[in-house]
């Protein structure tokens, strides 16, 4: 039943270009071929042929695991690892006679520390199965039939069921439009969730479904839908729609995506083309990189280290022990007469040396492989958790404004924020706050506007002005005046002359009434009135036109009504002086794109008067003013240069009159060039709208100020400081993101700009050539030459800083295979780089050729859809939480609010996570070694017989129970520095960029500590016991006493050494740290009380033997105090005589000299350098200055 039609519509009067009548393509063709075979029966999912096409539901799964498949996956990601297999492997063999030791104990540590992995891995997993629970049961209004919707989960959607979905809420699946609530289908579309974009996109469905306004209009729809199959690709559909016997072409202007937003449109109907993993968010949903840190991918070659060694060790012992069994019976006297030679198993028989040293040796595999440290890998994905929750609950990087916190998204990074070398940083929304400001304009060659900029002081900063002192003098007396105002969003615009309605005194008030009328009506807002309090806020495509429509109301012409086809603004009349209301009928729009670059409306006031009203860039207005709207021009032209100067975004504003015979031409030659099928269609439209954009009337031009982010001066000073390099890559012209980084201190007076471009008569004068080759060279070989030149400067023995300036057509040359290292080199010889007009994928192949020609750690930092490959690229990825939605927060490493925030996030957390993790690393394999080696040299001791000098249970509780905790402090709340002094001294920070605390000299270090104590704990212990009563009998010391004095003494040792190393005592680390000896000796007495089948050699050898032995105490106190006093001497010379400069910072807070500016300034002077960015380096380079003036005079 086809549904009435309230009037004929006028498609072609009232909308964009995008909105004009789809046509069949060349496209379409390929309809029912390979690749666009999905049919769809609409209002018929459960009909027969529907079902048969066997389409998959709308239940959408985003977790790693199902309940089937957690076990095997998970099992097979923790046996990745190296270290876990050669683990299972040990535990395997525990079961045969090779084992040293008992299989429970092997197999028990293995399973807690899998298990306690995989836990972790549960948990993560179900906070995503919760978040698909919480969408897949959000609720839709869908056609049950018969004209009744009721509704239903978005799970239970089917490919063809009819939808309705209401106002501000999400659409559950890729839907194909059928109508709105408007007359003409169209609906308004917010794709946030997909691109990152804030504007509202305009979507309308074909002219045969508009009409279905009610429920009871789908009793009896139906239509046949042919289209591509699911795709990844968010901007194109082809399709045709059978319905009522004719095929109508479907394109992306009828497709609504699922997880975009229905804004500004009481309700749409549409049917489901595709559901679940097949739509187009979830096909682009592909896995983040795998990003690991360098310092965790450092650890695995320490792994392999330790293998090698361990594989020696067993080599060595096996070759001594084959060489000992072969000997063991000579002239049938026998050496070891306590292993039987003449009477043993093939492990001991002197006539099987050789395979006797073979079991050997993989007995040797099995025993020392307390070496490698069993909980490493779960003790350190504990300590990034619990570092990644201390990161997300600093409330000095909260967001008040906002209400946003930190959020480490991953917490594999966390010591690689202590490593950055270089930040690559997005400008607009990152630097800047994306959020405009109507702050200046020229009208009728007059400049109007009093605020002063960010960048404005800049350069008064760097000109040294006078001026700038009268400038904000000026402003805070505006400020202070009767006009002021709470501050509104969007405008910051002060001056007396026009405010309050007294621009009618103005010399032109004519031009400036037209000029404010322009901005109020010459747009695609959308008012929106808040019933409660009345006030009109606006949806705009971008935050500049927000900016004009704010600024328009505030200045007198208030826009408060928009329909398909009237405009209506609330005016001050300026005969009465009072406010009246006009209507302007809307009859075309000839939308802004990046080729127009301008943006016009025709309307019809209400003196029946045809209006062009146009607005645009100035290198495409200025040449369509005609003959006699020239007059304000050569003002204009020096007032909008100034404005650049300082920073702000400009736009010419114009006008004429039209005459009805000249817009019917024009109307009937758009609306054709909008409804054609030719291929060249948009050409067509761009020629239609040429036509009539010509001949204007100049107005005048806006400033926009896009301000800089509260805290980004300072922030970058103090990076700059830490001696991390900041590179910006922003879309903005040259002019606007040079005159930026002089306000954020990236550029200063003095510094030599090295700038590449091709914007040069040479190079113009060889692209009017037509010769595509030739230009092609040209431009390479000027590239080339411009990049040798700057290289020479910069390597020229000079002291100055350099700055590089390249724009995006020259950035294209620079990354190509043969220049790129070129440009790379003098890219990393410049305290700064600034990429201008660079395209989202130049942005990923710069952080690329940073990442990989430096071998340094990059950071990008960004807030926009066109900053996701740049973030992916680099090793950390940093999504600001800005106006430009939340795809470059979900394509991030660690999400904040605000740039300032990535000082306290670097200086602060990335040093103390960079610290701890490097330190705790370091102490696992010192602990590791220590015990391992006691092993080795007692089986040396012991003739390399595979006997343990330990219990069983002893070995494998060693890094479970006793020595676990206290690296996991270490690893949570130790602080070498306090957050305060981090940032005091930035210089702190570069102790991280150049791993001294995680070089093979200090891991070696380490190891080589471990392997001393091994040497000191098993000689003394030996030497002590070896031939000494220890009981009141006269017995001498048996294996089981031996054993338990060695362990006490390692237990005693390792965490006395942690107590050492820890620079910030809490009660947890004191708690872990003694509790763990503590427990060592609870576990004696608990377990030495089981029965001796459990127990075993462990049976009441501690009350009984150890206890009671005052040599026992003795020999534990000796050798602690003789293995630790090489490292205490060692660390304190080292404090003392060649402080690191944690250690420096750590004197001035002890001697307390934190709070005298001298002594601090002497220090600081190490982290100050000339050639670097930021204020500080700035006033440093003037004093500098100064100095060699001062020296040459005299």
């Amino acid at each position: 039943m086809k549904s009435p039609r309230r009037r004929k519509l006028q498609l072609s009067k009232i909308y964009a270009f995008s909105c004009g009548k789809a046509s069949f393509r060349e496209d379409h063709s390929q309809i029912g071929g390979p690749g666009f075979s999905r049919v769809v029966y609409c209002n018929e999912p459960e009909s027969f042929e529907a079902q048969g096409l066997g389409y998959g539901d709308n239940y959408v799964r985003t977790t790693k695991y199902t309940v089937a498949t957690f076990f095997p996956k998970s099992l097979f990601e923790q046996f990745r690892r190296v270290a876990n297999i050669y683990f299972l492997i040990s535990a395997c063999l525990s079961f045969t006679p090779l084992a040293p030791y008992s299989a429970v104990s092997a197999v028990l540590p293995l399973i807690v520390v899998i298990g306690a992995t995989m836990i972790k891995e549960a948990i993560e997993d179900l906070r995503r199965k919760q978040q698909d629970v919480e969408v897949n049961n959000r609720k839709v209004n869908v056609h049950f039939g018969n004209g009744v919707f009721n509704d239903t989960e978005w799970k239970n959607l089917s490919v063809g069921d009819i939808v309705k979905v209401e106002k501000d809420n999400f659409f559950p699946a890729d839907l194909l439009l059928l109508s709105s609530n408007y007359e003409d289908a169209i609906c308004y579309v917010e794709t946030m969730n997909l691109d990152g974009e804030t504007n509202l996109k305009v979507k309308q469905a074909l002219e045969v479904t508009s009409g279905f306004h009610d429920n009871s209009s789908f009793q009896d729809f139906k239509a046949l839908v042919k289209c591509e199959d699911p795709n990844a690709n968010l901007y194109t559909f082809v399709g045709s729609m059978d319905f009522e016997e004719v095929q109508h072409p479907l394109t992306p202007q009828q497709l609504l995506l699922r997880d975009s937003k229905l804004r500004n449109t009481e309700y749409i109907y549409g049917v489901v083309i595709f559901t679940g993993h097949d739509t187009k968010v979830m096909q682009n949903s592909t896995e983040p990189p795998s990003k690991r840190s360098k310092v965790e991918r450092r650890m695995d070659k320490i792994i392999y280290l330790l293998f090698c060694i361990l594989i020696l060790m067993s080599f060595v012992g096996s070759i001594f022990f084959g060489i000992a069994t072969g000997e063991d019976i000579e002239d049938d006297n026998m050496k070891r007469w306590y292993l039987r030679p003449d009477d043993t198993t093939i492990f001991f028989d002197p006539d099987e040396a050789f395979v006797a040293a073979v079991l050997h040796f993989l007995t040797a595999l099995i025993l020392y492989g307390y070496l490698i440290p069993i909980s490493l890998y779960v003790s350190i994905e504990i300590v990034k958790v619990l570092q990644s929750i201390f990161i997300n609950h600093d409330i000095h990087m909260y967001h008040e404004e906002t209400d946003t916190p930190a959020r480490a998204r991953t917490s594999n990074l966390n010591e690689e924020l202590g490593q950055v070398d270089t930040i690559l940083s997005d400008k607009t929304g990152t630097l800047t706050c994306n959020s405009m400001e109507f702050i200046k304009c020229s009208i009728a060659g007059t400049a109007y506007g009093r605020g002063v900029t960010e960048v404005e002081r800049a350069m008064a900063r760097r000109k040294g002005s006078p001026l700038l002192y009268d400038i904000e003098d000026e402003e805070d007396n505006v400020e202070n005046s009767a006009d002021s105002k709470e501050t509104i969003k969007g405008f910051n615009f002060k001056d007396e002359r026009v405010t309050n309605g007294k621009w009618l005194h103005e010399p032109h008030a004519d031009v400036i009434q037209k000029f404010f009328r322009l901005l109020a009506v010459c747009h695609t807002a959308i008012p929106e009135v808040n019933e409660k309090t009345g006030i009109i806020t606006y949806e705009a495509e971008s935050p500049d036109e927000a900016a004009f429509v704010i600024a328009a109301r505030e200045l007198g012409f208030e826009f408060y009504q928009r329909t398909q086809t009237t405009i209506s603004v609330n005016e001050l009349d300026p005969l009465s002086g009072k406010k009246v209301v006009r209507s302007y009928q809307l009859l075309s729009i000839l939308e802004f794109n990046s080729t127009r670059k301008r943006m016009s409306v025709v309307v019809r006031n209400e003196e029946g008067k045809l209006l062009l009203l146009c607005k645009g860039a100035d290198s495409v207005m200025f040449e369509r003013l005609g003959k006699d709207g020239r007059e304000f021009e050569e003002q204009t032209r020096e007032q909008m240069n100034e404005y650049a100067d300082a920073g702000l975004r400009t736009l010419i504003l114009a006008y004429r009159e039209l005459d009805e015979e000249e817009y019917k031409v024009f109307n009937k030659e758009f609306t054709e060039a909008k409804n054609s099928v030719s291929a060249d269609r948009d050409a067509l439209v761009d020629e239609a709208a040429e036509k009539i954009e010509k001949d204007l009337i100049l107005l005048g031009a806006t400033a926009v100020e896009d301000k800089l982010q509260d805290g980004v001066p300072e922030c970058i000073d103090k990076l700059a400081q830490a001696g991390i390099k900041i590179w910006v890559l922003t879309g903005d012209k040259m002019e606007t993101a040079i005159n930026i980084g002089f306000a954020c201190s990236l550029l200063r007076q003095g510094m030599k700009q090295i700038i590449i471009t091709l914007e040069t008569p040479e190079i113009k004068a060889v692209e009017k050539t037509g010769d595509k080759p030739a230009i092609t060279k040209a431009l390479k070989g000027s590239i080339i030459h411009q990049i040798s030149e700057g290289i020479t400067q910069v390597t020229g023995g000079s002291s100055d800083a350099f700055a590089l300036i390249i724009d995006g057509k020259s950035l294209a040359y620079a990354l190509e295979e043969d220049v790129k290292n070129m440009f790379l080199e003098l890219a990393v010889s410049c305290a700064s780089v600034i990429c201008c007009r660079s395209s989202p994928k130049q942005k990923a192949l710069v952080t690329r050729l940073v990442k990989n020609g430096s071998g340094r750690t990059t950071l990008a930092i960004g807030d926009g859809a066109n900053d996701v490959g740049m973030l992916q690229e680099a090793d950390i990825g940093i999504g600001i939480s800005g106006v430009e939605g939340m795809q470059a927060v979900m394509s991030s490493d660690i999400a904040i609010a605000q740039f300032r925030f990535l000082e306290r996030l670097l200086l602060v957390h990335g040093h103390w996570c960079y610290r701890r993790i490097s330190s705790m690393i370091c102490y696992f394999f010192y602990k590791n070694i220590t015990f391992g080696f006691t092993l080795f040299l007692f089986e040396a001791y012991a003739s390399f017989s595979g006997q343990a000098a330990y219990n069983d249970w002893y070995m494998s509780l060693y890094n479970v129970f006793f020595t676990s905790l206290p690296v996991l402090a270490l690893g949570v709340f130790d602080q070498d520095v306090s957050a305060r002094f981090c940032l005091k001294f930035p210089l702190l920070y570069q102790e991280g960029v150049q791993n001294v605390l995680f070089s093979w000299r200090r891991i070696l270090s380490w190891m080589l500590n471990g392997l001393c104590s091994a040497i000191i704990i098993f000689f003394f212990c030996i030497k002590a016991m070896e031939h000494q009563a220890f009981r009141i009998g006269g017995e001498v010391v048996s294996l089981d006493i031996l054993g338990v004095t060695m362990y006490t003494c390692i237990v005693w040792i390792v965490n006395c050494q942690m107590a050492l190393s820890v620079s910030f005592f809490t009660m947890i680390q004191h708690l872990f740290i003694w509790g763990g000896i503590v427990c060592w000796y609870i576990f004696l007495l608990a377990y030495g009380a089981l029965s001796p089948l459990l127990s075993t050699t462990a049976y009441k050898v501690f009350i009984e033997a150890c206890a009671p032995a005052p040599s026992y105490w003795l020999i534990t106190l000796f050798v602690v105090i003789s293995t630790l006093l090489p490292y205490f001497a060692y660390a304190a010379i080292q404090m003392r005589f060649f402080p690191m400069y944690h250690g420096m910072i750590q004197w001035i807070r002890l001697e307390g000299n934190s709070d005298d500016p001298e002594y601090v300034q002497m220090v600081r002077q190490r982290s100050i350098r000339a050639t670097t960015v930021g204020f500080t380096a700035r006033v440093e380079a003037r004093r500098s200055s100064q100095k060699e003036k001062r020296h040459h005079k005299t």
